[in-house]
């Protein structure tokens, strides 16, 4: 009964999405009905989500086949990070500054293999490794006045912003890994944002920047119409 009733809120969050998604041609995405909807969509939601609650682990053999695993970035090319890459973190934190990927590897490491779920209603498995964002906030001394965080991307400027217990929820890391391996350039590298919480659009790959902001900022699909919340 309790896998049903899993089933059923997710069918309904799905299709919630896909209704508001449907609202991205139009000039003014968050107006009107549909912008009711997304409003009471995301009240129903954070009154749903439980910061604590994880993910089931799936064993190796509900893998994914690699090239099987969708791939997506609105690049007209695929996105190539510079040799320097850093990762910038900001915001409403004691220690701003950046991380290269040896010092983000440095931090304490989270791995698991989870089902991602896509708003266009595919779903996938695979494992992913890396540092978790909570593990982060607590490096760069987070201010618990942060109730967001922003994610920006090299890939054509994508970023998303979330709420803070969703971003810090012990499943949502900055992935550098999948498969036991490190992250390919098709699926984010060096670093792209990975979490158990969130539809796929949520999760910003090509990272740049982590903001720890006030307010939320969007994002690259919200903007265009897309919920906001997107929880799973």
């Amino acid at each position: 009964m309790r896998d049903a009733r899993r089933l059923t809120r997710r069918s309904f969050l799905l299709g919630a999405t896909a209704l508001t998604a449907s609202a991205c041609d139009s000039g003014q995405p968050h107006a009107g009905f549909l912008g009711a909807t997304e409003r009471f969509n995301l009240r129903f939601q954070q009154a749903l989500f439980n910061p604590e609650r994880l993910a089931p682990e799936l064993p190796p053999e509900d893998a994914t086949p690699q090239g099987a695993f969708p791939k997506y970035f609105v690049s007209s090319a695929l996105p190539v990070a510079p040799a320097n890459w850093t990762l910038q973190v900001g915001g409403l934190v004691a220690r701003p500054g950046v991380l290269t990927l040896e010092e983000l590897r440095g931090l304490p490491r989270t791995e698991y293999r989870i089902r991602h779920h896509c708003v266009e209603g595919w779903s996938a498995v695979a494992s992913w490794h890396g540092v978790a964002v909570r593990e982060l906030a607590r490096h760069v001394g987070a201010d618990p006045r942060a109730g967001y965080v922003e994610f920006r991307s090299f890939d054509e400027g994508y970023w998303s912003s979330w709420d803070a217990p969703s971003a810090l929820h012990p499943q949502t890391i900055l992935a550098y890994g999948m498969n036991g391996q490190p992250l390919p350039a098709e699926h984010g590298a060096p670093l792209r944002l990975y979490s158990a919480v969130k539809l796929g659009y949520k999760m910003v790959k090509y990272l740049t920047a982590v903001n720890f902001l006030p307010e939320p900022s969007g994002g690259y699909w919200e903007d265009r119409g897309y919920e906001w919340f997107a929880g799973v």
